[in-house]
């Protein structure tokens, strides 16, 4: 049961978004009923600590968060977040979000190769990027937001410099389509290496 409860306790980390126990079970590899048992477990553990993080609970999903007692500072944080200057990541990652869009976090990470789950949050917070459900797909995918566009003072994402040869690069396509479990023809590492320098 500890390791089911490590285990859920990492997803709801890097989860920028509340997870139902169906997702759960799905991604832990186990049974409703214990994930059920331990997310009760992980709610008395942190309420037991009286840390900062508490876990919350809405119908059936959950997702962690910062004490009530602290909402001033969190606040006041997020918006010194929210106004700051992009780092580099960010700015990488929104911009193959406005190139690639709708992109899902899986395709995002292949292209840039590393986790993005912090700098997708902050940019959802700062309201560059929205996240909406795609159905073809079956994942979340993110597109950027009205708010950028005017941000940039463009009306569409094909006023973007160089957007029709960035929007469909072949050696993004062909790092893409491997992850649906099509041929790749190039490697992964050729690939992020010939086209993430355009971005």
């Amino acid at each position: 049961m500890n390791e089911i409860k490590n285990k859920i306790e990492s997803l709801l980390f890097i989860s920028h978004k509340p997870l139902s126990v169906a997702e759960l079970a799905k991604l832990v590899g186990s049974d409703k009923s214990e994930i059920e048992t331990s997310l009760e477990s992980l709610r008395e553990d942190y309420a037991q600590k009286a840390g900062g993080i508490e876990l919350i609970k809405l119908e059936d999903k959950y997702q962690l968060a910062t004490v009530a007692a602290n909402s001033e500072l969190t606040a006041r944080f997020l918006k010194i977040e929210a106004t700051g200057e992009l780092t580099r990541p960010s700015l990488e990652a929104l911009t193959i979000i406005a190139y690639r869009g709708p992109i899902s976090k899986a395709e995002l990470e292949l292209i840039r190769g590393v986790n993005c789950s912090i700098i997708l949050r902050n940019l959802l917070i700062r309201g560059l990027i929205e996240m909406r459900d795609d159905k073809v797909k079956a994942t979340n995918v993110y597109q950027i937001t009205v708010d950028f566009l005017k941000y940039l003072g463009i009306s569409e994402v094909s006023q973007l410099p160089d957007y029709e040869r960035l929007n469909r690069n072949n050696n993004l396509d062909k790092l893409l389509a491997g992850l649906s479990g099509n041929p790749v023809e190039t490697t992964v590492d050729e690939a992020i290496e010939t086209t993430t320098q355009q971005y």
